[in-house]
């Protein structure tokens, strides 16, 4: 029994290392690479793993350029891994854009995925055009009248620009800029509706892909739309804020209309109360003169008529003017 034990642990411990062996010493991937062409000796393999470099990638790389008929080496996929890019994509690439007679380099393909974009996407788009639908872009021509206007752009990789270049939303920005440019210096709507290219005209002919990362081919107009009258709506507008501003002035000349009758009356007040304390001075002058003999009783009396006199021919004058006012 303790000889089956030891046969079992012999057994096991040959298969751990015979895994242990293949998965360090690929030969699997090594007999395929030779098969396919590719000269890759085991030990740089096994380096590989060292490197922290996964063989099947850049096998299967080196397999795909090779059949395709690129020239491509070990070094060179290896330093673009560890740069951290997608080795597969740029072999991709590189076999589309060679298939395409598209110019694009190793050293340039990698530059592209190392930016970020996507570099097998690129070079694709280079070939089938992509098509851009725009959002509504709101405009108003010279008229008066707002209109909704929706395009679509078709655009094609540019493969120098993809290093730098301006992406897709400034494409779209510049397109929409261009359709309120166009509407804007338009006479009239009904030009605009009758002639909708004019607009793709004018977009195209201002280079509006100069600086991005695409080409621009064609700039369609799918869809305008009639808004709503803006000319009509700022008109209203002015003529609300003219009554505001009559009324804002027409009610200053009121409150200062009231302000200055409720000057007056105060002064006549004023002037009122004056005559009452000018008349309340008459008796006291009166004693004073009699005490000190200026006025005898007949002028006295003589005042009082006189007073009386006037007050009559008041009345009369007053009596006259209320029968005048009645008969008329």
């Amino acid at each position: 029994m303790e000889d089956i034990g030891v046969y079992i642990f012999i057994i096991i411990a040959a298969i751990i290392g015979l895994w242990i062996i293949l998965w360090f010493i690929p030969i699997a991937l090594w007999f395929s690479a030779l098969l396919s062409g590719v000269r890759i000796s085991l030990v740089q393999l096994v380096f590989m793993r060292w490197r922290k470099v996964p063989p099947a990638v850049i096998v299967k790389a080196l397999i795909n350029a090779t059949k395709a008929g690129l020239v491509l080496s070990r070094d060179q996929l290896e330093a673009h891994y560890l740069a951290g890019g997608n080795v597969i994509n740029v072999v991709n690439a590189l076999i589309s854009a060679d298939k395409a007679n598209i110019d694009l380099d190793f050293n340039s393909a990698t530059a592209i995925d190392l930016a970020g974009r996507d570099v097998f996407e690129a070079v694709q788009m280079s070939v089938n055009p992509k098509v851009i639908d725009t959002p509504s872009v709101t405009a108003v021509g010279k008229d008066g009248i707002q209109l909704i206007c929706k395009a679509r752009v078709t655009v094609r990789a540019n493969i120098k620009q993809l290093v730098g270049g301006a992406g897709e939303e400034t494409v779209l920005a510049r397109v929409g800029e261009g359709c309120v440019s166009s509407i804007g210096s338009a006479d009239n709507h009904k030009s605009v509706l009758e002639n909708p290219d004019t607009i793709s005209k004018l977009v195209l002919g201002k280079g509006l892909d100069a600086g991005t990362a695409f080409e621009i081919l064609s700039i369609d107009i799918a869809d305008i739309d009639i808004g709503k009258n803006i000319g009509a709506v700022l008109q209203m507008d002015q003529a609300n804020a003219d009554k505001n501003i009559a009324q804002a002035k027409a009610e200053e000349r009121r409150a200062m209309a009231v302000a200055l009758e409720q000057e007056n009356k105060a002064k006549a007040q004023e002037m009122r109360a004056r005559v009452i304390e000018a008349e309340a001075e008459v008796p006291k002058a009166i004693s004073q003169a009699f005490r000190e003999g200026n006025l005898g009783v007949m002028d006295y009396k003589r005042i009082k008529n006189i007073e009386a006199d006037t007050d009559m021919r008041k009345s009369i004058s007053k009596e006259d003017s209320d029968k005048g006012e009645s008969s008329s």
